[in-house]
């Protein structure tokens, strides 16, 4: 009989049994090299390019959307042909890359090569610049991650920041902090 008593009192102490899930690594380096929460940066990478692994939720690199439609690929090799083959004939503003799944058309001066952006930490500062830049005009890492998707804002930035809130909350980052000053 002791024994139920003292789970549920560590229970009442520290809260539920469910781990944090907390970004890997290179989130949380790019992210501090940036100056942002890490949380926000891996809660978009899984917005863009989540693909089951395992059991588990994970963002995928070799992730490339064209004409809206999403595709993944095994490897940085297939998805850099795949990607060659996109732009030769799907205009770049319609084409998507990466982990964060950032948009050729409009951000290609940022990368390289094509091929390039297909590299997660590239790939991933490059999103976490974009992320910050909207950051320095809303002042809050959801409206933020709005803009990110889609700078114009309206009902389509509406529910990516709903599906980012819903990442953060998988990651149990208080949404109280998306307004707060980055760490």
């Amino acid at each position: 009989m002791a024994a139920p008593r003292l789970s549920l009192l560590l229970l009442a102490l520290f809260g539920s049994a469910q781990a944090r899930e907390i970004p890997p690594p290179a989130y949380q380096q790019i992210a501090r090299q940036i100056g942002m929460p890490a949380e926000v940066l891996y809660a978009i990478a899984l917005q863009e390019s989540a693909l089951h692994v395992r059991g588990q939720l994970r963002p995928w690199p070799w992730t490339l959307n064209v004409a809206g439609r999403p595709r993944r690929f095994a490897n940085h090799r297939t998805a850099c042909q795949a990607l060659h083959q996109a732009l030769a004939s799907t205009a770049p503003k319609r084409i998507d890359i990466g982990l964060a799944q950032i948009n050729w058309g409009y951000h290609r001066q940022r990368f390289s090569s094509p091929c390039s952006a297909l590299r997660p930490t590239i790939n991933l500062t490059v999103a976490a610049h974009l992320l910050r830049e909207h950051h320095r005009h809303t002042g809050d890492w959801l409206l933020a991650a709005g803009r990110y998707h889609r700078p114009a804002g309206g009902t389509p930035a509406a529910r990516y920041r709903a599906g980012v809130a819903r990442h953060l909350a998988r990651l149990q980052f208080p949404l109280h902090l998306a307004s707060d000053a980055p760490p």
